[in-house]
């Protein structure tokens, strides 16, 4: 397995100690117990997309980091939800399971990560339904566990920041499910600015 290189140490280290501040500052770990267990999601989430690329050039782990950036800065999401927005590309693309997450983090939070992993794979996969179909799966999700909806976005989010460095067929698909899906769910959630920068991507691509 390819190790991370020196530069990629220093931007995953920035990345984290910038989600470390972030939660420092929402409360979101109150006890010492509760820094460690994210910090556990943290380490494993670097070790797990170690050697893996995003198309921007940076180490994949970055990604998660920036998606529990986005739950607690920008949504208000807590303890758990960072763990899981650490952990949500974990199962679909490592060899970790759902059961290794449930006995290394708890029920709930495998719960959670296997949410975010079946929407990926069965509403966006490649056997994607109608957009209308895909909209009421989603909805029902929020009925398992209304955080995995809420990490799906953030998760959508950040890919839109970099949605640029996609090929344009990978752009065009992106592009459609968040007209469709995630615009129209971030505002039936209340996100409102992350429903306009949403629809700014939109149209910048148009």
């Amino acid at each position: 397995m390819v190790e991370y290189t020196p530069e990629d140490e220093l931007l995953i280290e920035e990345k984290w100690h910038e989600l470390e501040e972030a939660c420092r500052k929402a409360k979101v770990c109150r006890r010492e117990d509760d820094w460690q267990f994210v910090r556990r999601a943290f380490f494993l989430a670097k070790e797990a997309h170690k050697g893996v690329r995003r198309r921007s050039g940076e180490p994949y782990v970055i990604h998660p980091i920036e998606g529990a950036l986005i739950a607690v800065r920008e949504i208000g999401l807590g303890k758990k939800s960072v763990v899981a927005a650490l952990l949500h590309d974990v199962v679909e693309d490592t060899d970790y399971t759902v059961e290794d997450i449930s006995n290394l983090f708890g029920p709930k939070i495998a719960q959670i990560v296997e949410g975010l992993t079946k929407i990926s794979g069965g509403i966006f996969g490649d056997r994607a339904s109608a957009q209308a179909e895909n909209f009421k799966k989603l909805l029902l999700t929020m009925n398992d566990d209304i955080r995995v909806i809420l990490i799906k976005i953030a998760d959508r989010l950040h890919n839109m920041r970099t949605l640029g460095y996609m090929p344009k067929d990978k752009q065009i698909k992106i592009t459609g499910e968040t007209i469709h899906l995630f615009a129209p769910l971030a505002y039936r959630l209340g996100l409102f600015p992350i429903k306009s920068e949403l629809e700014d991507y939109i149209k910048a691509l148009s």
